[in-house]
């Protein structure tokens, strides 16, 4: 079909436009087998750091440029199919552009790195065109937010955001609440780079032959969530919206085990250490996504800078993870046009 919705922005032809995606994390699911109709709903927070960026200019042929190595190769392969994609939608094929990636977060680790791909390719290509597009037309057409809402409206907004899941139409979970962390509040981030987090058909097939959620786990999770996590948030009590985020981590991740070899975690390692976290600390802990990243939301710097330091002091971090201390996110996606890269 050939669409033709165009705003007046329309960048020079020597110019190049750059997107910078944020990372995000996803923290939990709350219905994943549709008790009541609509599937999944997510709990998700957008950080700040792991972006990805990319660049996408006019050009006298299609062609693409990212960093040596598979993933990024990968990445590239299919940052340029969603152009391709785009050229055939919007009948500009017969306009052929550069793709640059320039900055990618690991791929398959919890950060939503396909969804954050597909969305800076893709409004990208409509600033350069001039085209308005809205954020969730844009995934709808690169295939994105099939199951999770929060990294569609994280690209848009960032924040703390629930979504309400998916129906039946293809129209990405609609965005229910969007809130700000307290800013003291810090994310510590355990990565485990010898592993990867399941993702496409593996996904699917998981996914497809887990056992059924029941109403009740639903039901608790919801609970969770509406009283204790958003509350909490809202207002500053950092307890209550760590019992919050970790009892949903629990009652999902149980869920979910079966497809990890029956841990809550995809990575032992990030396991010991979270669950060491956990028992230590009052914080809210646990996997982003299919991992192997684990997380531990602290109340501020220096509790993160102790942690560490206690954990690292009692043999805890185990020599292949590694951790970082980020913020959240209070914005969404940033758009620069520059002179052509």
């Amino acid at each position: 079909m050939l669409m033709t919705a165009r705003s007046t922005l329309r960048p020079a032809t020597d110019s190049a436009v750059v997107v910078r995606a944020p990372g995000r994390l996803h923290l939990g699911f709350l219905d994943p087998s549709a008790t009541l109709g609509r599937r999944f709903g997510s709990l998700g927070l957008v950080i700040d750091d792991f972006d990805t960026v990319v660049a996408l200019r006019r050009d006298t042929r299609n062609h693409g440029e990212a960093q040596d190595g598979p993933a990024a190769q990968e990445a590239l392969a299919r940052a340029s199919s969603h152009v391709a994609t785009l050229q055939r939608a919007f009948g500009l094929a017969d306009t052929p552009l550069h793709l640059q990636l320039l900055q990618l977060p690991p791929a398959h680790a919890g950060f939503g790195s396909g969804t954050q791909l597909a969305l800076a390719v893709g409004r990208a290509f409509a600033s350069l065109h001039g085209l308005t597009l809205a954020t969730p037309e844009i995934a709808r057409l690169l295939g994105r937010g099939l199951r999770s809402g929060v990294g569609i409206a994280g690209f848009d907004q960032g924040g703390l955001l629930l979504d309400g899941g998916t129906a039946d139409d293809g129209v990405p979970a609609p965005l229910l609440a969007r809130m700000e962390l307290p800013s003291a509040w810090r994310v510590l981030l355990v990565l485990d780079p010898s592993r990867h987090g399941l993702s496409g058909a593996d996904e699917k097939t998981a996914i497809a032959t887990l056992p059924a959620f029941d109403r009740a786990s639903a039901a608790a999770v919801c609970h969770e969530v509406l009283m204790r996590v958003l509350p909490g948030a809202a207002s500053d009590d950092f307890a209550l919206f760590a019992e919050g985020v970790s009892a949903v981590q629990r009652q999902v991740g149980a869920h979910f085990a079966p497809a990890q070899g029956g841990q809550l975690y995809a990575s032992p390692a990030v396991a010991r250490l979270c669950e060491w976290i956990a028992r230590q600390r009052v914080a809210a802990t646990g996997q982003s996504s299919w991992g192997p990243t684990g997380f531990a939301v602290l109340p501020s710097e220096a509790d993160a800078e102790a942690v560490v330091a206690a954990a690292r002091a009692a043999g805890m971090v185990d020599a292949a993870l590694q951790l970082r201390t980020v913020s959240a996110r209070a914005h969404g996606a940033s758009i620069e046009v520059r002179p052509s890269l």
